[in-house]
């Protein structure tokens, strides 16, 4: 059975806001490096862009709008939904 991949960080639509919901770290291969930069359950965040030919996500996130790029086989790990 496959998992359904469209409530992922990677597959998010730029331009639109999101909360960060949880991990999808089943095989425990998540970085932990996405903790560490602050992309924590509950926070607000928003896609700035998304590079083309599968390149990095430039997204906002948090009250103090910090940005980061992050790699779209980082951010397949972080389970979102549309606010």
């Amino acid at each position: 059975m496959k998992k359904d991949n469209s409530n992922k960080l990677n597959v998010f639509p730029s331009k639109k806001s999101g909360r960060i919901l949880a991990y999808d770290n089943d095989n425990l291969q998540m970085p932990g490096k996405i903790m560490e930069m602050g992309l924590l359950p509950e926070t607000s965040f928003r896609i700035l862009y998304s590079a083309p030919f599968g390149g990095p996500l430039y997204i906002e996130f948090g009250e103090e709008k910090s940005r980061i790029a992050l790699r779209r086989e980082e951010a397949r790990f972080i389970i979102v939904e549309a606010v």
